[in-house]
């Protein structure tokens, strides 16, 4: 008999050692290592933004233009001075509010609620990069409609451009601040119109706690709008538009954003185990 034929014989193939290797213990396939942390982030952003562009932007621009309206409405009541500088950059920053807070929570609430995690927890992808890539994609898919904003303000109110480079520092920080915190009210909500409901009054806080001006606030109120993670974007984005910045309280208010999107992201994370689990 030839080598061929004593090969395909049914009953005389030898499994090789690696099929032996396979085939041990319980009968089960290895599973594929868990990737890594950084290559996973990346995919799961670029995918993220791409189904971010496809079906959010009517938002975005619904964003921007409710932005833009309410500059227009308080040009009225407002002429210039410091009221100006945040009403120009509580607006800009709405936007970030309304996409990475809003609509992030509203994603992961409804993700939660069909099912969605258990087809991420099937993936070899690290839980962070899951949260990570979602709220990074989201708070960059805000870029464009913040500087429209910002630049609109600015001519509206007859504000300085010159230092609203500024907002290459306060987009992706207020919207890590923003997309954590609304990731994790939405992985943390019990039932998906919670999840929007609360992506709905974070949005009405970042309105009403920073487009109007600070100087006009009770005090009550205005301890409450110390404590929203997008007042200190506001902060730095209206420092901005003084002749003579002072860059030290830019930076600090820069830095609570950091630190609160690190905080923030970290809780998301933590509530995107916990909802995959269960």
């Amino acid at each position: 008999m030839s080598a061929v034929s004593a090969e395909a014989a049914p009953g005389k193939v030898r499994p090789r050692r690696g099929d032996r290797q396979a085939t041990d213990g319980d009968g089960a396939a290895p599973l594929a290592p868990r990737a890594r942390l950084l290559p996973a982030l990346s995919a799961v952003y670029r995918a993220q933004l791409s189904r971010a562009r496809v079906a959010r932007i009517p938002l975005l621009f619904v964003a921007t233009f409710q932005s833009v309206g309410i500059m227009i409405l308080m040009r009225g009541v407002v002429d210039g001075g410091d009221e100006a500088r945040a009403v120009v950059a509580g607006s800009s920053v709405l936007v970030v509010a309304f996409v990475a807070l809003n609509l992030l929570a509203q994603y992961f609430g409804q993700l939660r609620a069909s099912g969605g995690l258990d087809h991420y927890a099937t993936l070899p992808v690290p839980p962070a990069a899951v949260v990570l890539g979602a709220a990074g994609a989201y708070a960059s898919f805000t870029a464009p409609g913040t500087v429209v904003t910002a630049v609109a303000g600015s001519l509206l109110f007859k504000l300085p451009l010159v230092h609203l480079w500024v907002l290459a520092a306060v987009v992706p920080l207020s919207g890590a601040a923003l997309a954590g915190l609304g990731a994790a009210l939405g992985l943390l909500a019990p039932r998906q119109e919670l999840a929007t409901l609360c992506g709905q009054l974070g949005m009405s806080a970042a309105l009403l706690l920073g487009v109007l001006p600070a100087a006009r606030m009770p005090e009550p109120i205005a301890w409450a709008r110390d404590l929203l993670p997008s007042t200190y974007g506001v902060e730095a984005l209206a420092r901005s538009f003084d002749a003579h910045p002072d860059w030290l309280l830019v930076a600090a208010d820069l830095g609570v954003c950091a630190a609160v999107g690190v905080v923030s992201l970290a809780v998301a994370t933590w509530a995107y185990r916990r909802a995959a689990v269960r």
